[in-house]
């Protein structure tokens, strides 16, 4: 306890410190209790400023755990205080004795005050002592110049202006607070003033002492820094020396780099100059040699780009046969449709799962790829006719817009796509797109009338584009654009958005009647007028708008900022649309045009993918899984609102009730607007894709597509058929083709003799199977085919470069003329000769299908003198016609070499980016195609399930397990037979036209089940009398009970009820 009266007292100067009254401060000080040392109460004031200002410095720091000051800390305090006590002492005495002594001007005694008065005396330089007196008498004249009132107060400021004190030179009065009527003496020199000048006098005096010794030690000086400097030398020398060794690999990469920006400069001017010089080109001319890796590379493109387009057909077919299983399980389930038929289905899924369908590959060896020269000049024909149609656009268009609507949907979606391997590379999208392009151009120029038919109407090209982008290589776009906030949506179990009224009454009508158990009073049918007069369903409405909004915002802000994951064929055709509209159109506004590109974008990109996310595969769903009706309602309202806001509709008429929402549609649309406009800004295909004409000339491998033998015959026909005005020129290159091919083929001579078995009961069946074998077709150009003079300029112009090019290898020169007027030397020709021999064993491993011509190959067996008589000649022919020029020394050709150069390193660049694009591809079909196999075993195990339920019941009908048919002996149901009368009573028959209901009794109705299960043959007789009879299709009917559709007439006259004519045949025939 004895530690307790301390703490007392240092709570008694804290409050005093707080309180700030400085005689209490003094009086807490010296309580015996704290035991605090040297206290003056003459300096009560310093010590309160001194604590207080310590205190507060302990409040503000945030790692000080106590905020009071303990004994240390105050006496630490209070020994501050003093020493400022002491120091403003010192600071008088030197003020007033060196002022007093200068008012005297006694400069005798300066010296003496100066060092009585300085801190360290020993600063002071006697010999000094006349300059301190004129410096210091000069500056009090100056400062006693300005003075008009004269004062008796010095003031001295302490620790960083903290702290002020005071000092009266004639009454000797001191303070540490400002006096009252306190006017300062300003004619006095102050302590800083006074120190500054024999500080600098001192410096000065050093400063001159230390130059004499320099001026005294010249020479000496001049070795020291001599050796100095040798040494430094010496030392950096050897440093240097040891860094070099210490890093020898990375000087030999240093010197590597600097060889690499000389080779770097030169691939500069190759790329860069409008005319490189053969130098140059002759340095970059081995960039045209294929590889070992090159071939392995493009042998993997077209096996990944085979496998993709396969499966691409593979994973549609499959598709289809799942969606039609999808409609028989349903009728299986209503019993509309007998077991067998389902179970048939199952097996041809199961043999297209496992890859068992009979394909036979036979075309290899025989048929159209036989080893026979007629059937080879029909394949060389069929590969000259795909190539040009792919690389013209202009047929295909044309062909399109001469179709049935019906055929050339058919058309697109399995020969254009084939035939452009769905755009499986960079080369094919360029092409596709061109194709786009001209269609859509000449579908604007001679199908749209009116700038609103584009939205109205369902254009043919725009229907295509939207289904390619949608399809194996867009897919992945929608889902990264749409699948996080359609998922959010889906997820989120709360949400409800319902903005239809009369549903939303409803609903509020079934909530009350099953929480009071009670039927409701209020009326069921209710308009939507009607609806909104309850405040439960405006309640209710208002709730789900704001729903709508806030998710609204969440999918326009995905679709926003994620303009550049659209796909860029999409928005290049966004942009020709708008821009052939307008050219058509020149009167339209912006703001119409952007309509119609919203209308492409989001309402037939989009909008379908947002209401049915699991039919676009935007979403995962497992087998068996679907989504609700409430959570469809919610997409599908959403989608609503985006497509009005994107076509700037309010809501009005019939959505009157959705008015309040029309300023944020506005809103919504001006967003919209700048996203349409944006989108439009893309740059050329050529540029996109840097291609142009000579692209297919540097390429190793020859473009290749996987087509089936029926899609090649139905092109074959389908041109001929439409050839006049397709090809109306009769020295069209088309027409050429067409007439080397004659007749269209059928399948069996397409495949050869001996295919198929003449004697086979199931030819038919056989051959329509054998025609949906794929083959491959390696295009090639009709002009790039051909030898001797007869070949045409672009030929001649390729097969010259590949000339040039094996002789700028072994001889060197400044200009191609000079090469070629220099005779080669023996060595050059041995040189050329190791070349050649090296190329023959890379070409030896090269597939056929991409080996250059046999003429290319003759003229590469050349010897060097040979091949460059052989280029002076092509150069004259070239000259002729107007390719080359001698003038410039044919440096036209040596620009088509280095641009030759430049295309094949973009060509490996893109040939690189394109088998990553494959494989991610095929990865993601691979991964559809699982799914589809999941849905398969899940049918199955619900087939299975429903055959052993249907054993247990011992079902009325007779179920063969094979697929059969009916065992012999099983019997069809019975006919039954009604009368008009009966079917009236029952509400199947609604009236017969021109006969009153008393006579319905004498017309009777015979209903018979045909072979053909759902089909059931109806007869009528009027008084016994047949009369008509007509044939109902029980799918038929479910359509239109799908459809809403209440009643139907039979024999042009007899209305009947669908829904109770369908109740009717489940029970009579269905056991239902």
């Amino acid at each position: 306890m004895h530690a307790l009266p301390g703490i007392v007292a240092i709570g008694y100067i804290n409050e005093a410190i707080d309180e700030g009254n400085p005689l209490k401060t003094l009086d807490a000080l010296l309580l015996p209790t704290a035991k605090i040392r040297d206290v003056d109460p003459d300096y009560a004031q310093h010590y309160q400023d001194v604590l207080h200002y310590a205190k507060s410095q302990k409040f503000r720091d945030p790692e000080s755990v106590s905020k009071v000051l303990w004994l240390d800390e105050i006496q630490q305090a209070i020994d501050e205080a003093n020493a400022d006590k002491d120091k403003a002492k010192q600071w008088v005495t030197l003020v007033v004795d060196v002022n007093r002594c200068l008012e005297r001007k006694d400069s005798s005694d300066t010296l003496s005050v100066l060092k009585s008065s300085i801190w360290n005396p020993d600063d002071i330089i006697p010999e000094c002592a006349d300059r301190y007196y004129d410096a210091l008498t000069k500056a009090k004249e100056l400062k006693s110049d300005g003075v008009s009132r004269e004062g008796s107060w010095l003031k001295l400021t302490l620790q960083d202006n903290k702290y002020d004190y005071y000092y009266n030179v004639d009454s000797q009065e001191s303070s540490w607070v400002i006096p009252e009527s306190c006017l300062p003496k300003e004619s006095w020199l102050m302590g800083n003033e006074i120190e500054a000048f024999w500080k600098g006098q001192k410096q000065q005096k050093e400063y001159m002492r230390r130059r004499q010794m320099f001026v005294d030690n010249v020479s000496s000086i001049m070795k020291i820094q001599s050796w100095f400097r040798m040494r430094t030398a010496r030392k950096s020398y050897l440093s240097r020396l040891q860094y070099f060794k210490d890093h020898n690999n990375e000087i030999v990469k240093i010197q590597s780099l600097l060889r690499a920006n000389k080779a770097r400069d030169d691939y500069k001017t190759l790329v860069g100059s409008e005319n490189p010089p053969l130098t140059v080109i002759r340095k970059f001319v081995h960039l045209l040699d294929q590889s070992d890796l090159d071939f392995q590379e493009d042998l993997e493109v077209a096996r990944l780009r085979e496998e993709v387009v396969t499966k691409i057909r593979a994973n549609q077919q499959l598709e289809k046969d799942l969606n039609l299983m999808d409609i028989k399980i349903g009728l299986l389930v209503k019993n509309r449709i007998t077991l067998e038929d389902v179970i048939s289905h199952r097996k041809k899924l199961n043999k297209k799962k496992g890859g068992e369908m009979e394909i036979l590959n036979n075309t290899d060896n025989q048929g159209i790829k036989s080893l026979s020269k007629e059937r080879r000049k029909t394949l060389e024909t069929y590969q000259q006719l795909f190539y040009l149609l792919q690389t013209n656009p202009l047929y295909l268009a044309k062909l399109i817009f001469q179709m049935p609507q019906n055929k050339s949907t058919k058309f697109m979606d399995t020969v254009i796509f084939t035939l452009y391997n769905y755009a499986s590379n960079q080369r094919e999208e360029y092409l596709l797109l061109k194709l786009f392009k001209t269609a859509l151009e000449e579908e604007i120029k001679s199908k749209v009338d009116q700038v609103q038919d584009i939205v109205t109407g369902n254009p043919t090209v725009i229907k295509m584009v939207v289904s390619f982008n949608r399809g194996a290589r867009g897919q992945n776009t929608l889902r990264q654009l749409l699948a996080p906030v359609v998922k959010e949506i889906i997820n989120d179990k709360a949400l409800i958005i319902n903005t239809s009224p009369v549903e939303v009454y409803k609903a509020w009508v079934n909530q009350l009647e099953t929480q009071t158990g009670e039927a409701s009073k209020l009326p069921y049918d209710v308009t939507t007028e009607q609806a909104l007069t309850y405040p439960e369903v405006k309640n209710k409405l208002e709730a789900s708008i704001e729903n709508l909004r806030r998710v609204t915002d969440k999918v326009l802000s995905s679709i926003i900022s994620s303009l550049d994951l659209l796909p860029y064929g999409l928005r290049y055709i966004a942009k020709v649309l708008k821009n052939s509209i307008h050219e058509k159109f020149p009167d339209a506004t912006e703001d119409e045009l952007l309509k119609i590109v919203g209308n492409l974008l989001y309402y037939r990109y989009m909008n379908p993918a947002i209401v049915a996310p699991d039919g676009f595969d935007i979403i995962d769903m497992t087998a068996g899984g679907q989504i609700n009706s409430d959570q469809r309602r919610n997409l599908g309202s959403v989608a609503k609102v985006l497509q009005h806001a994107a076509s700037n509709k309010l809501f009005e008429g019939e959505n009157e009730h959705l008015s309040s929402m029309n300023s944020y549609l506005s809103e919504t649309y001006r967003e919209f607007r700048k996203y349409f406009k944006e989108a439009c800004n893309v740059s050329e295909p050529e540029e996109k894709f840097n291609m142009d004409k000579y692209t297919d000339l540097v390429t190793v491998s020859k473009p290749v597509i996987y087509i089936s033998i029926e899609e090649i015959i139905s092109t074959h026909s389908l041109l001929l058929e439409h050839q006049d005005a397709i090809a109306p020129e009769k020295n069209d290159l088309l027409n050429e083709l067409l007439g080397v091919l004659g007749e269209v083929p059928t399948v069996e001579s397409f495949l050869g003799e001996g295919a198929v078995d003449p004697n086979d009961p199931n030819k038919t069946n056989t051959l329509n199977q054998l025609s949906k074998t794929e083959i491959s077709l390696y295009l090639t150009s009709k002009y790039d085919i051909g030898d001797g003079e007869a070949i045409d300029g672009r030929s001649l112009m390729i097969k010259t470069k590949k000339l040039i090019i094996d002789v700028i290898r072994n001889q060197s020169g400044s200009t191609l003329t000079e090469i070629l007027e220099t005779p080669a030397t023996v060595q050059q020709e041995l040189d050329h000769s190791k070349d050649m021999v090296s190329r023959a064993i890379i070409d030896s491993r090269t597939p056929e299908e991409m080996k250059h011509t046999q003429s290319m190959i003759e003229d590469a067996q050349l010897p060097l003198e040979q091949k460059k008589r052989k280029i002076q000649r092509n150069l004259r022919t070239l000259e002729q016609t107007g390719h080359v020029s001698s003038k410039n020394k044919y440096q036209d050709i040596l620009n088509e070499i280095a641009k030759d150069i430049r295309n094949q390193r973009i060509y490996r660049k893109l040939r690189k980016a394109e088998l990553a694009k494959l494989q991610q591809t095929l990865t993601a079909l691979n991964q559809k195609a699982a799914f589809y196999e999941e849905q398969v075993n899940y049918y199955d195990t619900y087939i299975k399930t429903c055959l052993d339920n249907l054993k247990r019941k011992n079902a009325r009908r007779s179920i063969k397990l094979d697929g059969k048919g009916e065992p012999k002996g099983a019997k069809r149901a019975k006919p039954v037979r009604y009368t008009a009368a009966k079917l009236h009573e029952k509400g199947v028959l609604l009236g017969i036209e021109d006969l009153q209901t008393n006579q319905f009794k004498n017309v009777t109705f015979d209903i018979i089940a045909t072979e053909d299960v759902g089909i059931f043959d109806v007869r009528s007789k009027f008084l016994g009398v047949e009369m008509e009879k007509v044939q109902l299709n029980i799918q038929d009917l479910l359509q239109m009970q799908y459809e809403g559709v209440a009643v139907m007439k039979m024999f042009d006259k007899v209305k009947v009820n669908v829904n109770l004519l369908i109740y009717l045949l489940n029970k009579k025939f269905y056991g239902k």
